[in-house]
């Protein structure tokens, strides 16, 4: 059906093109696009166009933002959205970056009724109903295919808080069944923890076992990043965020 937002989307789409050789840089200095098709990779490019006309990158911290770190920061942020859309990150504007860690300030409460300040480097940072925060010298790490990666799990936060706070459950399809994602997720975290705590090493982010919402996050860089590592380890969790994310990397 005809929609004002379509039309002005696709109006966007047409006078706004990438350059060729601009677009191609970007995607050969990404292993994770390597196995995408001609036409997903068609889809991605308008969504990045669109990401790039509807959020606002800017800055922070003294640093400067190449027109090369916009493009790498946008087409890492459209992948997990490549058959779901920008709407899913609707309601907020800006991206901030800071050339490398930056160091926020939050007060708490703890159940003692004692108010505490915290100082924390950190690299990423998602705000609910706000902008998502990132190290520019942590996104350039992207090109190392190692599970980590600073933007896919900054906006995998975003999709989590879709519908409320983060919690490592974000709005699930119609199909999907919540009791099997609440069983896969919870199995997993437990195990994973576990292995954690052993002193075992892992090739999965261990800062997954922070929380249920981290776990989701750092189980997202992984599903993009090292696909059949996680598809071998926990095959359930892997089975869940391809429902979710509609895509299947690791048969790519």
């Amino acid at each position: 059906m005809w929609s004002f937002r379509s039309w002005r989307r696709r109006r966007i789409q047409q006078h706004n093109t990438l350059p060729e050789p601009v677009w191609q840089d970007a995607v050969a200095s990404l292993p994770l696009l390597g196995g995408l098709s001609g036409k997903e990779l068609d889809r991605l490019r308008e969504l990045v166009i669109l990401f790039l006309h509807e959020k606002e990158l800017v800055a922070a911290g003294g640093g400067a933002l190449t027109d090369g770190m916009r493009l790498k920061i946008a087409v890492l942020a459209c992948l997990p959205i490549l058959n779901l859309g920008l709407d899913y990150y609707a309601g907020w504007v800006s991206v901030i970056v800071y050339p490398g860690e930056f160091v926020p300030e939050y007060e708490f409460m703890d159940e003692d009724g004692v108010v505490h300040q915290v100082r924390e480097p950190m690299i990423g940072e998602s705000w609910e109903r706000g902008p998502v925060i990132l190290s520019a010298a942590d996104v350039e790490r992207s090109d190392e295919h190692d599970g980590v990666n600073v933007v896919i799990h900054e906006f995998a936060h975003k999709l989590d808080m879709l519908n409320g706070a983060p919690d490592g459950f974000p709005p699930l399809h119609r199909e999907m069944d919540r009791a099997a994602w609440t069983r896969a997720f919870t199995e997993a975290f437990d195990d994973f923890g576990a292995k954690v705590e052993s002193g075992a090493e892992t090739v999965i982010d261990p800062y997954a076992v922070e929380n249920p919402a981290e776990f989701f996050a750092v189980m997202s860089e992984a599903f993009f990043e090292i696909p059949h590592t996680l598809l071998r380890e926990y095959p359930e969790v892997y089975r869940q965020l391809a429902a979710f994310f509609r895509q299947d990397p690791a048969a790519r």
